[in-house]
Protein backbone atom coordinates (compact mmCIF):
# COMPACT_ATOMS: atom_id res chain seq x y z
CA UNK A 1 0.00 0.00 0.00
CA UNK A 2 1.51 3.38 -0.92
CA UNK A 3 1.58 5.85 2.07
CA UNK A 4 -0.44 9.04 1.10
CA UNK A 5 2.04 12.15 1.81
CA UNK A 6 0.58 15.52 3.12
CA UNK A 7 2.07 17.26 -0.25
CA UNK A 8 -0.84 14.41 -2.24
CA UNK A 9 -3.60 16.71 -0.15
CA UNK A 10 -5.09 19.68 -1.15
CA UNK A 11 -6.53 20.85 2.28
CA UNK A 12 -3.13 20.36 3.60
CA UNK A 13 -1.75 23.47 5.38
CA UNK A 14 1.32 23.42 3.99
CA UNK A 15 2.79 26.72 2.57
CA UNK A 16 3.15 30.02 5.09
CA UNK A 17 2.53 33.38 3.75
CA UNK A 18 5.83 34.65 2.57
CA UNK A 19 5.29 31.31 0.19
CA UNK A 20 2.35 32.30 -1.11
CA UNK A 21 3.25 36.28 -1.67
CA UNK A 22 6.31 35.29 -3.64
CA UNK A 23 4.82 32.13 -5.40
CA UNK A 24 1.66 34.19 -6.71
CA UNK A 25 3.12 37.67 -6.61
CA UNK A 26 0.87 39.51 -4.42
CA UNK A 27 1.89 41.71 -0.55
CA UNK A 28 1.17 39.62 2.51
CA UNK A 29 -0.94 42.58 3.45
CA UNK A 30 -3.20 41.64 1.02
CA UNK A 31 -3.04 38.06 1.94
CA UNK A 32 -4.13 39.24 5.58
CA UNK A 33 -6.50 41.60 4.56
CA UNK A 34 -8.61 38.26 2.42
CA UNK A 35 -8.14 36.26 5.87
CA UNK A 36 -9.77 39.34 7.86
CA UNK A 37 -12.26 39.83 5.73
CA UNK A 38 -13.03 35.75 5.53
CA UNK A 39 -12.29 35.61 1.71
CA UNK A 40 -9.73 33.20 1.88
CA UNK A 41 -9.35 32.04 5.56
CA UNK A 42 -5.72 29.54 5.43
CA UNK A 43 -5.66 27.50 8.76
CA UNK A 44 -3.03 28.77 11.95
CA UNK A 45 -0.30 26.52 12.62
CA UNK A 46 0.63 25.57 16.51
CA UNK A 47 2.00 29.25 16.79
CA UNK A 48 -1.26 30.91 15.21
CA UNK A 49 0.86 31.41 11.82
CA UNK A 50 -1.57 31.13 8.64
CA UNK A 51 -0.91 28.24 6.79
CA UNK A 52 -1.99 27.96 3.13
CA UNK A 53 -3.34 24.74 1.36
CA UNK A 54 -2.91 24.35 -2.55
CA UNK A 55 -7.13 24.93 -2.16
CA UNK A 56 -6.52 27.74 -0.31
CA UNK A 57 -4.04 29.29 -3.11
CA UNK A 58 -6.15 28.16 -5.90
CA UNK A 59 -9.20 30.70 -4.04
CA UNK A 60 -6.32 33.27 -4.13
CA UNK A 61 -5.70 33.35 -7.32
CA UNK A 62 -9.46 33.42 -8.28
CA UNK A 63 -9.34 36.40 -5.76
CA UNK A 64 -6.59 38.21 -7.58
CA UNK A 65 -8.37 37.79 -10.72
CA UNK A 66 -11.65 39.19 -9.68
CA UNK A 67 -10.10 41.95 -7.98
CA UNK A 68 -7.92 42.59 -11.15
CA UNK A 69 -11.89 43.00 -12.66
CA UNK A 70 -13.05 45.64 -10.21
CA UNK A 71 -14.69 43.53 -7.78
CA UNK A 72 -14.55 44.88 -3.86
CA UNK A 73 -13.36 41.83 -1.50
CA UNK A 74 -17.00 41.91 0.50
CA UNK A 75 -18.61 41.24 -3.23
CA UNK A 76 -15.60 38.63 -3.45
CA UNK A 77 -16.92 37.30 -0.75
CA UNK A 78 -20.53 37.00 -1.66
CA UNK A 79 -19.56 35.32 -4.44
CA UNK A 80 -17.37 32.44 -3.10
CA UNK A 81 -20.51 31.42 -0.88
CA UNK A 82 -23.04 31.60 -3.46
CA UNK A 83 -20.31 29.30 -5.47
CA UNK A 84 -19.97 27.25 -2.96
CA UNK A 85 -23.94 27.08 -1.94
CA UNK A 86 -24.68 25.95 -5.65
CA UNK A 87 -21.91 23.00 -5.79
CA UNK A 88 -23.77 21.94 -2.42
CA UNK A 89 -27.02 21.97 -4.03
CA UNK A 90 -25.74 20.49 -6.98
CA UNK A 91 -24.59 17.91 -5.48
CA UNK A 92 -27.85 16.82 -3.36
CA UNK A 93 -29.41 17.23 -6.91
CA UNK A 94 -26.94 14.31 -7.64
CA UNK A 95 -28.06 12.17 -4.97
CA UNK A 96 -31.48 12.74 -5.37
CA UNK A 97 -31.51 11.56 -8.86
CA UNK A 98 -29.40 8.68 -8.00
CA UNK A 99 -32.40 7.77 -5.25
CA UNK A 100 -35.30 8.56 -7.89
CA UNK A 101 -33.43 5.97 -10.27
CA UNK A 102 -32.81 3.33 -7.41
CA UNK A 103 -36.44 3.79 -6.72
CA UNK A 104 -37.85 3.35 -9.84
CA UNK A 105 -35.57 0.69 -10.66
CA UNK A 106 -36.79 -1.41 -7.90
CA UNK A 107 -40.51 -0.24 -8.01
CA UNK A 108 -43.31 -1.84 -10.41
CA UNK A 109 -43.31 -0.94 -14.23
Amino acid sequence: MTQRLPVDDEHAPLYSLGQVAEMLQVRQAFLRRLDSFSVVSPRRSAGGQRRYSRRDISAVQYVVRLTSEGMTLASIRRIMELEREVAELKEEVERLRARVAELEGDGPR
